[in-house]
């Protein structure tokens, strides 16, 4: 029961079952020389109450890591573009330093993972305000200390978006995983009191109706 639409009508539908059984004095006691029992009805009903919130609770989690995934994206690549700029500046600046191509990882494909990506930036930094000689290269292209620290510092904020994302994305999961828990004993509970309601008021299809379960529909 894993599309959004049909978990919201499996919902409902199961509301109106048992709403409607305990508002309807006539449903009530037909199901009752079954064993539906007024009790038995409303722990259907905290069945469906549980499952309800959760669905709602799952939705909230979801729509925060869909927030979480795109303030990640936005961030890596604002990053990513003034951190290719200053590549391409260090690759002119330090073109005859051999030291700089091992120890910034200045030639090469960028890596396409996050994972990738952030050790190949994190290293080029750092390498780079780790080495006098090569500050005072970039210097000359207008690149002082503290321009490449602000530009760390985007990093870091990369970092603490994709943390903040895998968080929201394990809490989503979990929040799925409860639900569908959920879901799967309201829908046991529903299964045999349709089957039950079908044979308690077989004789009266209106009433059966009432509860969203057709007459003419085979036990």
């Amino acid at each position: 029961m894993a599309n959004g639409n049909r978990i919201d009508q499996f919902l409902l539908t199961s509301r109106v079952m048992i709403e409607n059984s305990l508002q309807d004095d006539r449903i009530k006691q037909a199901l009752a020389a079954y064993g539906y029992t007024e009790e038995k009805l409303n722990q259907g009903k905290e069945l469906y109450q549980k499952a309800e919130e959760l669905h709602h609770v799952r939705k909230k989690e979801y729509g925060e890591q869909i927030a979480a995934t795109a303030e990640l994206d936005t961030a890596w690549d604002q990053t990513e573009k003034q951190y290719m700029k200053t590549l391409k500046i260090a690759r002119v600046a330090l073109k005859d330093n051999v030291k700089a191509y091992e120890s910034t990882m200045l030639f090469g494909d960028r890596k396409r993972s996050l994972s990738g990506w952030l050790e190949q930036a994190r290293t080029f930094y750092s390498n780079l305000l780790g080495d006098s000689g090569f500050l005072t290269a970039l210097s000359a292209y207008g690149y002082t200390q503290e321009r490449l620290e602000q530009e760390t510092a985007l990093i870091d904020q990369v970092i603490a978006k994709h943390l903040a994302q895998k968080k929201e994305t394990g809490e989503a999961q979990e929040a799925t995983e409860m639900r569908d828990k959920a879901l799967d004993n309201l829908a046991k509970w529903i299964s045999n009191f349709r089957a039950v309601a079908k044979v308690a008021l077989e004789d009266n299809p209106q009433q059966l109706e009432k509860l969203g379960i057709l007459a003419r529909t085979k036990v």
